[in-house]
């Protein structure tokens, strides 16, 4: 299997411990979402941001789904690990039912 070709849904853990749910259908092991770079930026000083490590987990893969089925396996990582929330993490999209 060529891990290039999967569809994934990820998580990208930030130094604060927040984190972002996303989603790739290209299979590129090199993006890592479009989380608001301003949402992110006033979490850290300027010199946090000189030496900044963060780590992706893939947490659900496929290689012949559909790109609706991956867009809902990601609203469902979004709800299930609350990263929707303010607090924990920096997804806008996907608000909790009230």
């Amino acid at each position: 299997m060529d891990a290039r070709r999967f569809k994934v849904v990820y998580r990208i853990t930030y130094p604060n411990g927040k984190i972002y749910v996303g989603s790739d259908t290209t299979g590129s092991a090199n993006y890592f979402g479009s989380a608001s770079s301003d949402l992110i930026a006033q979490d850290f000083t300027r010199e946090e941001l000189r030496d900044f490590t963060i780590r992706k987990e893939i947490l659900w893969e496929s290689q012949d789904a559909a790109d609706s089925e991956v867009r809902r396996m990601e609203g469902e990582f979004i709800r299930k690990l609350r990263s929707n929330d303010p607090s924990i993490g920096y997804n806008r999209t996907h608000r909790p039912r009230r």
